[in-house]
């Protein structure tokens, strides 16, 4: 048991505690987490970098009043320890458990769900001009947010609408040369600058010692730092670009000292006005083998501790469909120099590495900026180039607009390759890709398709680079499978037939095509012929098998690990209704229109009838009612 982690039951406890108890506390969170990565995986490197911070922040500020947003909110668990959640942390990322991100039904401490990167400094920035109009002027605003977020377009907008407002809102930049990969960029080299400058340093030093000297900050100590700040601005930079902006800025300072970053958070929280605060943390500060590693640290596989070393608990099974994925996409730039790949800081998530190590003048890492890397690859299609946009499914969302005007628009050979379509599993709402079916298919001139397996994974791409147009593939957090017996090549618009059935067919969109062959297998054994059909396009549709199918079967299941609402499922209604064909014969298995909490794969297919029991539950219940029709 820890002695005073147990003992939390708020993180005002905080505020009556002694910097050693808050040192020690820290040490007993970072053996919490240590433990929780013995069992499962989760995110890691993130949350060590952050424990110092944490406990500074909740031992000056009272956030039952006071407003926190972390952005991205990979990093929270330290503060999920400390407002009152360290009994049930055990259950994180498991399904009825605590969720891996901020949520706000589990305590009054988390405001929002932030899953994605870049919109802390807006939110905050919302928080206190709503307190403001609401006569609450004295709670105050923080957002915390990490270097490899802060280049995100919507972050300058705050920044530039904060500084025109003039609001009191406490931007902390959380400064670890990271990203969930290491930082890209101009602002990248900014803050290195910033950060390493020696004369920069020594003036901050100087302020801490002043600090040190002065119970109570009045006028004086603002007018020296003031003066400090113009001294900086005249010799090294001819400008602060954040004060440029309308922004006090402080820092940078050692985030991993709690007497600093408590003395610093006392004098902002009584500040007027935006300011930064520059904070430096180390990735996995606490943990040497995080520390030196926190790019694989950063959502690490179950690991045992063996002196300092950690070890991976081995896992089997076949290859993921990431790594076909990205294994095809290197092939294809071997064969054509044109052939390009973009990813939004995600190389590790989308295991670009081999690729951006053997084509590094082809490879684009272009930071959490989703939207800014489809316009990119726009650009690059328009002069011939083959761009391969590699991108999360639940990422690609924020760059919506320039899907819509920069490639399909204009037509553009882009290719769009969504990893983690579907169900996350343990990341929750904010990740599963539920969306990009609908989101994608409604544009015009694309092509959208879903590979069955890892036969069609590898060979959808080869085939997406020969059109004229853009195109998306989507697949899943998920080991490949391969379907048995002889394939069908890939062709525009067709789908591959597995087996015919006369009781009823499965149109099964993606890869629980192998799940849907398996549930007609044991079906069979009943003596009940069901069918099952891979998809493979979701944009055109397989008109022809579809009017076919509605002749000769009893009814149809449309099996799709995507959202029902402008689904796969919707557009064989909307297709057959085209045909004039019977559409009370179609049923479709989806993601209903709510949004679905975190647990393992397994476990929210099967909630959602789409594993093998419930697909098959399904088919036996439409046969029987044809049975008494």
């Amino acid at each position: 048991m820890h002695q005073i982690l147990s003992k939390i039951e708020s993180a005002a406890d905080l505020q009556k505690m002694s910097v050693g108890e808050l040192t020690t506390l820290g040490a007993e969170i970072r053996d919490v987490l240590c433990n929780l990565l013995s069992t499962r995986t989760a995110h890691f490197a993130s949350n060590l970098g952050v424990v110092e911070l944490c406990l500074a922040l909740h031992s000056v500020f009272d956030f039952r009043r006071d407003r926190l947003i972390w952005d991205t909110g990979h990093q929270i668990y330290p503060h999920k320890l400390v407002t009152g959640r360290y009994h049930e942390f055990s259950t994180i990322r498991t399904k009825g458990g605590l969720m891996g991100y901020p949520n706000p039904h589990e305590s009054e401490y988390d405001l929002f769900m932030t899953g994605h990167a870049g919109s802390s400094v807006s939110t905050a920035l919302g928080l206190k001009s709503g307190d403001d109009l609401r006569g609450e002027p004295e709670r105050r605003s923080v957002a915390v947010i990490g270097d490899g977020a802060f280049p995100s377009g919507i972050v300058f907008e705050a920044l530039n609408n904060a500084g025109g407002l003039k609001s009191d809102t406490l931007v902390i930049l959380n400064d670890n040369k990271m990203s969930i990969c290491p930082r890209v960029g101009g602002l990248a080299s900014y803050m290195d600058r910033l950060r390493t400058t020696p004369f920069y340093a020594g003036l901050k030093n100087s302020v801490v010692e002043t600090l040190n000297k002065v119970p109570l900050l009045g006028d004086p100590v603002e007018r020296f730092l003031a003066q400090m700040k113009e001294a900086v601005k005249a010799g090294l930079h001819g400008g602060m670009m954040f004060e440029d902006l309308g922004f006090r800025y402080l820092g940078p300072i050692d985030g991993h000292n709690l007497v600093v970053l408590r003395k610093y958070l006392q004098m902002v929280k009584n500040l007027k006005g935006p300011i930064l605060l520059h904070v430096v943390t180390e990735k996995g500060h606490g943990y040497q083998p995080a520390a030196a590693d926190p790019v694989f640290f950063h959502t690490p596989p179950a690991f045992e501790d063996d002196n300092g070393c950690a070890i991976p608990k081995k896992s089997g099974g076949s290859p993921a469909y990431t790594n076909l994925i990205s294994e095809a996409i290197g092939n294809a730039m071997r064969r054509d120099n044109r052939v390009t790949v973009l990813t939004a800081a995600m190389c590790q998530g989308n295991k670009l590495e081999k690729v951006r190590e053997e084509f590094p003048q082809r490879f684009f890492d272009t930071g959490i900026c989703e939207s800014h890397a489809v316009a990119f690859a726009g650009g690059q299609a328009k002069t011939g180039l083959r761009p391969i946009v590699d991108i999360y499914s639940t990422f690609l969302q924020r760059s919506y607009d320039q899907i819509f005007q920069e490639v399909s628009l204009q037509n553009l050979p882009v290719l769009f390759t969504m990893d983690r379509a579907g169900l996350t599993g343990p990341d929750g709402p904010t990740h599963h890709g539920s969306f990009d079916i609908a989101y994608m298919r409604i544009f015009p001139n694309i092509v959208c398709m879903a590979p069955g397996d890892a036969y069609d994974a590898q060979r959808m791409i080869d085939f997406s680079l020969t059109l004229d147009g853009p195109s998306s593939i989507r697949y899943p957090k998920a080991n490949a499978e391969t379907l048995p017996g002889d394939r069908q090549p890939i062709e525009l618009g067709r789908s591959e037939i597995i087996r015919w059935g006369r009781d009823g067919l499965i149109l099964a969109c993606g890869t629980l095509v192998t799940e849907c062959v398996r549930a007609a297998d044991r079906m069979r054994q009943d003596g009940l012929d069901i069918g099952v059909v891979n998809a493979r396009f979701i944009k055109p549709m397989d008109k022809d098998l579809l009017e076919r199918a509605l002749r000769e079967c009893p009814f149809i299941v449309t099996v799709e690990e995507g959202c029902l609402m402008g689904g796969f499922g919707s557009a064989v209604l909307e297709a057959a209704s085209e045909l004039g064909l019977d559409c009370s014969r179609i049923k479709r298995l989806g993601i209903p229109d709510r949004y679905v909490e975190h647990g393992e794969r397994a476990e929210l297919l099967a909630d959602l009838g789409l594993d093998q029991l419930g697909l098959i539950a399904t088919c036996r219940a439409l046969a029987e009612q044809r049975t008494h029709a």
